[in-house]
């Protein structure tokens, strides 16, 4: 967290002081040109027709003299270089010259350009004297550098301020992330002990109102849960289990923060050790606060009131094969897509989302790198079929049990906690419809549901 607020700081006032400099830099140019103009338009009052009338090269350099060495250049009227205080010859009729062009046309001109005679960036100016076939132009440049070089030069103060910037967002950084973390720290501490949570901070309140009504919550459902006298396919033996598997997936993220945030408490971790500390303990909390989901999720099933209304199921489908594609891709899974338009049925958006979605999710976790997860339905059935690791025979009665898992270790690596088919087992039983699997080890699984 640190390095990110850190990075995200030097980026943006990195970016806030380049993009100063340059336009201060474009200010300014465009300032210094404007101050040019306007000496070049005073010098250019100066010249004195009767002495300099000649328009030779001893009056281009007497003239530029005068003006402490500006380029002097005198052009008749067809764009021909008569005299030029730099002392070199010059072919190239001017006409085409943008100072003389608008010189031409409105007495004056200004332009800034790259001397294509003498390779120095010059502004110019020029004015026309004489009328009819007597006109002649007088043109001033002087010497000037380009935005790139002008920033050039800027560059070293430029770089001053990046490293005092720089300095300036580490301490930022850890003054910020320290008055940040130090009360949320605390309400993790409190959690892990399972206290009531509370905090003098208004901005962390709404977090611990939730975590409390959340545990709440879960006491409520827990209490739920132990006076069940009878469930589906063991109704005692299945209770135990469930408290008991309940324990075990709640145990092991609850530890892991606890012992995290005591460690972090004792003050014995080196930085590194924090960090890793912090992301563990964030990584539990994700894991805690995702298994109450599920087992509430589960829970609301049987005590939902909304009512069944049309559900396009075949538009869920494929909703939700897109939103599966990129798990799918990581996974190198490839999802083929067999469903029959307007396939309606009778229940809720909310059950069909968690039947379509957990029976999909689970033939991409579980299958292999290269294979295939086939979605099929029509107006008899749905069905999902995978070319992943199968299920064992001894293990096709207790798929749809509470909290079982291929693995058996219940530690969620393919990011489930056996509540998922379990799950669509129970929302077919309240639709009326059977689901049904078959499998072989090591070649892949078919789950059908018959409406």
């Amino acid at each position: 967290m640190k390095i990110r607020i850190l990075l995200i700081s030097v980026l943006i006032t990195f970016l806030g002081i380049l993009a100063y400099s340059f336009v201060s830099t474009e200010l300014y140019y465009d300032s210094l040109l404007m101050r040019t103009q306007d000496t070049l338009s005073v010098y250019m009052n100066s010249f004195d027709e009767e002495l300099y009338s000649a328009l030779g090269e001893d009056e281009a350099g007497a003239f530029s003299d005068k003006l402490d060495g500006a380029r002097v250049t005198f052009i008749s009227s067809d764009g021909t270089v008569l005299a030029d205080s730099e002392d070199i010859e010059v072919n190239e009729n001017h006409m085409d010259r943008a100072e003389i062009a608008a010189a031409a046309e409105d007495g004056e001109g200004y332009a800034v350009r790259r001397s294509a005679t003498v390779g120095i960036d010059y502004v110019y100016y020029c004015r026309a004297f004489g009328s009819g076939a007597e006109t002649y132009y007088v043109r001033i440049a002087v010497p000037t550098s380009s935005e790139w070089s002008l920033f050039a030069e800027f560059l070293p103060t430029v770089i001053i301020y990046l490293i005092i910037d720089l300095l300036a967002c580490v301490v930022f950084t850890y003054v910020s992330t320290y008055f940040i973390l130090r009360p949320v720290e605390s309400l993790t501490r409190q959690a892990a002990l399972s206290q009531r949570i509370s905090t003098k901070y208004s901005e962390l309140r709404p977090i611990a109102e939730v975590l409390n009504e959340r545990n709440e919550d879960i006491e409520k459902k827990m209490n739920e849960i132990k006076e069940e006298k009878e469930l589906v396919e063991r109704a005692q033996n299945s209770k135990n289990e469930f408290i008991s598997n309940i324990t075990h997936e709640m145990n092991t993220p609850l530890t892991s923060i606890r012992g995290y945030a005591e460690l972090l408490a004792a003050g014995v971790m080196n930085k590194e050790q924090q960090d890793a500390a912090y992301k563990t303990i964030l990584k539990q909390s994700e894991r805690l606060t995702n298994l109450i989901a599920c087992i509430i999720n589960y829970n609301e099933i049987d005590n939902s009131d909304v009512p069944s209304c049309e559900v396009d199921l075949s538009k869920l489908a494929k909703e939700m094969l897109a939103v599966v594609k990129p798990e799918a891709d990581k996974r190198q899974v490839t999802l083929i897509d067999d469903i029959t338009d307007n396939v309606i049925v009778q229940s809720t958006h909310e059950r069909m989302s968690e039947m379509v979605g957990n029976l999909i999710r689970n033939a991409i976790r579980y299958n292999k790198p290269g294979g295939t997860v086939k979605v099929t339905l029509n107006v008899d059935r749905f069905e999902v079929a995978d070319t992943g690791i199968g299920i064992s025979e001894e293990n096709l009665s207790r798929v749809f049990s509470r909290f079982f898992t291929v693995d058996k270790s219940h530690s969620g690596k393919n990011g489930g906690f056996g509540l998922g088919l379990a799950m669509v087992k129970k929302i077919c039983q309240r639709e009326g419809w059977n689901i049904s699997v078959k499998s072989e080890e090591g070649v892949g699984s078919t789950f059908t549901v018959k409406f």
